[in-house]
């Protein structure tokens, strides 16, 4: 089990992921503009990295360091990518991170996930700060972040490296005090 419980939004569920979302998986994170906008997803993506990808969360999941979310339209199960938080359970703290098939952009879909899952961290979790990344000039992670409340918080220049190409990461965060985040 990659998620302690399902979450339900106005049009998704949030669940557990599952053996059987291995094929959408592969079909959606493999594709190479999912890839171009994630630090972790590999291209090609492969069904040993999307088995890889669940043993791992399954690991993290149950040593209380990550809940993964498949993002599922409601009603029905159409998966449509994936939402998580990388917790470190010493600070109360998490990353949020997320990615959305190709065909399920622009949709709202990336913004509506990762709202739930930021207040599942906060109201279920008790977590008191989570923050997210994206890579500087992906505005439409940037738009997600600013809609869900998130504050910019700065560059990280040339912090990663992805396709042998250094990565500058704009910084996201938000704390459980709602009047800390007006600071």
């Amino acid at each position: 089990m990659t998620a302690p419980q399902e979450l339900r939004t106005a049009r998704l569920l949030l669940r557990s992921l599952e053996r059987a979302d291995i094929p959408d998986l592969v079909r959606l994170a493999g594709e190479r503009d999912v890839a171009a906008t994630t630090l972790n997803i590999a291209h090609p993506y492969t069904i040993l990295d999307a088995e890889s990808f669940l043993a791992h969360a399954n690991t993290e999941a149950a040593a209380g360091r990550s809940a993964i979310f498949a993002i599922c339209i409601y009603p029905g199960d159409e998966l449509c990518g994936t939402v998580g938080l990388t917790i470190a359970p010493a600070s109360r703290r998490a990353e949020l991170g997320y990615w959305i098939g190709v065909p399920y952009w622009g949709r709202g879909f990336a913004t509506e996930a990762a709202g739930a899952v930021l207040q599942f961290g906060f109201e279920a979790l008790g977590l008191r700060k989570i923050h997210a990344t994206h890579f500087a000039g992906n505005i439409a992670s940037q738009r997600v972040l600013e809609k869900i409340g998130m504050r910019h918080e700065g560059c990280f220049r040339a912090h990663a490296v992805k396709w042998d190409q250094e990565i500058d990461l704009e910084n996201y965060g938000m704390l459980a005090c709602e009047s800390c985040n007006k600071k």
